[in-house]
Order: structure tokens, then sequence, then C-alpha cells
């Protein structure tokens, strides 16, 4: 969204520290939702930057709402992740050093939606059977590697 690609403008590629949230949506069977990143290439949890006055929670209902289309009820807290598995680089060069607020809940609405300006794909996954590649951020969320 905005507020860091505006940063992106004035400090270009170097190193961020971004907060944001993930959020693993599970449906009515316990299958989590995962979206195919067009940037990429790979199966990631919906997730994203906070924007300024907005909450990590708001953040996860809003990248949840925008990647698939989906509504979800209460958030549970699963952790909080930072540090050096949580440094990456983009395809296109820009480096972020995230700060993940990573919750569960379960869908309550919306419809599944295939594709957005970011992901080509949106579907259900059991937790033992992950797609791969994951992002190299989702793998230690979900996996710990």
């Amino acid at each position: 969204m905005g507020y860091v690609l505006d940063l992106r403008r004035q400090v270009g590629y170097q190193p961020l520290v971004v907060a944001g949230a993930a959020l693993m949506a599970q449906n009515s069977i316990g299958k989590i939702v995962l979206i195919y990143r067009t940037d990429n290439h790979c199966w990631g949890l919906p997730a994203g930057s906070t924007e300024p006055g907005e909450t990590v929670q708001q953040t996860a209902r809003r990248e949840l709402k925008e990647e698939t289309g989906l509504t979800v009820g209460e958030l549970t807290l699963i952790d909080v992740y930072s540090g050096p598995k949580m440094h990456y680089q983009y395809p296109n060069g820009d480096i972020i050093d995230s700060v993940t607020t990573l919750y569960r809940a379960n869908t309550t609405g919306g419809e599944l939606i295939q594709a957005t300006d970011e992901t080509s794909t949106a579907a259900f996954f059991a937790l033992d059977a992950l797609p791969t590649p994951l992002t190299p951020l989702t793998k230690w969320m979900l996996c710990g590697e």
C-alpha cells in the first residue's frame, strides 16, 4: 500500500524495518487459505504492512480481504516474528526486516477471489499438505524452517 511505497521513493532499496500482520484464516474443515504471489512466484499467507494509524489486527483483516475476498471472526494471536529469519529481499531489490504479528481466525464470509494486483491464485490447504514453494517468511511461520 501507500506508506512503505512512499518511503521506498525516498530511501531506495536500503533495508526498512516494517511492521505488519499475517493471518491463518481457516475454513470450516480447518484448512488455511494461502495466496500465490506474482512477485516471487511462491505461496504465502495473506499478509502485509501496517499503515499509519492502523492496528496490526486491522492490517490482518484488511490484507485478508484485499488478497482473498474473505472475512474472519475473532482473531487469536499466534506469535510475533522478527529477527534474522524475517530479513527478506524482494525480487525488485527492496529489502525489509519484517516484524510480523501472526493471527489465526475462522472465516465468516466473503467469496474467495482468485486474482488481485499481487496474486494469481488463492486456495485452501491442510497444514500437513502445504504447497511449494512457500515464501521464506511463511515457511518459517508455519513450518518453523
